[in-house]
């Protein structure tokens, strides 16, 4: 059965738990920056769901992610993937049917105006990777489609229809 990859910002993939339970094997594209606002998030305070005990759910999640990137073994990977832009580490396994890939991405100013920069990157990821953004936030899928962003894009919520669609998207513009 052929791996699903997805471009997903390490928070989302801490607060929606049932992206952990794949029914087949999947591969998350996590690029470093978004790793690094979970370190941001954790020291805030702030919310990071609406409902207050999805609330503390989700960032004990966010503090299991952050230790497990910071095993010895996933944080030397992750320490190569940085050395050089573009960069990306070995698939590090998460659970049962669930691997990281940490990309070193850059923001390239491209779509600077319109995104900030680790949406920038998350789209970069995206286009570079031939694979699906995975998001729950509406207004950047808004601002994708309105901008028309070559890059095929999935709520959260619809994971499960995402991971039975053709595994080699249509439509991405080939690496940049």
């Amino acid at each position: 059965m052929q791996t699903r990859q997805f471009v997903i910002e390490a928070v989302m993939l801490a607060a929606y738990g049932h992206l952990l339970v794949p029914n087949r094997p999947v591969q998350f594209l996590i690029p470093y920056t978004t790793i690094a606002e979970l370190y941001e998030m954790r020291q805030s305070g702030e919310r990071v769901m609406p409902d207050p005990e999805e609330d503390r759910l989700a960032k004990q999640q966010m503090d299991a992610l952050i230790g497990f990137f910071e095993t010895d073994l996933n944080k030397k990977k992750i320490e190569r993937a940085l050395s050089a832009p573009w960069r990306s580490s070995p698939p590090l396994l998460l659970q049962n049917n669930v691997a990281c890939v940490i990309i070193n991405a850059m923001d390239n100013m491209r779509y600077g105006e319109v995104f900030d920069p680790i949406e920038t990157e998350l789209i970069l990821t995206s286009i570079r990777e031939q694979a699906p953004l995975l998001t729950d936030q509406f207004e950047y899928v808004s601002r994708i489609i309105e901008h028309e962003i070559p890059v095929p894009i999935y709520d959260i919520e619809d994971f499960d229809y995402a991971m039975e669609q053709e595994p080699t998207p249509s439509g991405l513009n080939p690496k940049v």
